[in-house]
């Protein structure tokens, strides 16, 4: 990994590491994404990869597959070095040097709430609802 980089993507079970050059990275099926990934079951923007406070965060942004972190759906989570990254079924390492000074207890404490999303949409067996959906009327 060279100096001017952020970290990797390193496809797991092979293949070539995705540089993460810059602080935003989407992620996605169309050839405007930073990071294109030509599969059928990949969104045309899928995710997006975010770079502050000296860790990577990982957003869904709608996607119809969702994506993991170590196994387990997220819409929004920081990410670790070493964390395993699934976007529909393809999955990635992200490799980086957390920045020095970061308080990372605070970070990583911060991390998704487990009551912020229906178990349905956990198992991703329902798509999540967007701020103004559903509820009371």
């Amino acid at each position: 990994m060279s100096q001017e980089q952020l970290g990797e993507l390193v496809p797991v079970g092979g293949g070539d590491a995705i540089p993460l050059a810059r602080n935003i990275m989407t992620i996605g099926r169309r050839e405007s994404c930073d990071i294109c990934l030509k599969f059928q079951n990949v969104s045309g923007t899928h995710a997006e990869l975010v770079y502050k406070n000296g860790v990577w965060e990982i957003r869904d942004m709608g996607s119809a597959n969702g994506i993991k972190v170590n196994g387990e759906r997220t819409l929004r989570r920081p990410l670790r070095p070493g964390d395993e990254i699934s976007l529909a079924n393809h999955r990635y390492m992200i490799q980086y040097q957390i920045a020095t000074g970061t308080a990372v207890e605070d970070i990583f404490a911060q991390e998704e709430d487990v009551f912020g999303q229906s178990l349905m949409e956990k198992a991703g067996l329902e798509k999540p609802k967007r701020p103004g959906q559903g509820g009371k009327r």
